[in-house]
């Protein structure tokens, strides 16, 4: 089997999210033993020469539960400190609203 064939059959399922100069991608993923996991990765494209830079973590199911209540309690945190403005990209305009009594929900 290539390597092409290989990455084919380990991609299940992508969500690509735009949010103004940075583009997040949850890729699910599975291993040689059909196990999935999930892939969090940031790209940015560095203003100075154009090279998009990327972070990539991964995320195992036995963690999933753990780093949902990490994620909510942290942005619950930010909510109850600070105001959160949440800024909506459409049509290359910068519109804010102000979502600071909105609730963070992460079932999983």
């Amino acid at each position: 089997m290539s390597d092409f064939d290989n990455r084919e059959r380990e991609e299940v399922f992508s969500k690509k999210v735009r949010a103004g100069k940075r583009t997040y991608f949850f890729d699910v993923k599975a291993t040689r033993s059909n196990d999935y996991y999930v892939t969090i990765t940031e790209s940015k494209k560095r203003l100075e020469d154009g090279v998009f830079i990327k972070h990539k973590i991964f995320l195992y199911k036995e963690d999933f539960e753990k780093f949902a209540e990490g994620l909510k309690d942290t942005v619950e945190y930010i909510k109850a400190n600070q105001e959160v403005v949440e800024k909506k990209y459409e049509f290359g305009e910068v519109v804010e609203t102000t979502k600071a009594d909105d609730d963070f929900s992460f079932d999983i």
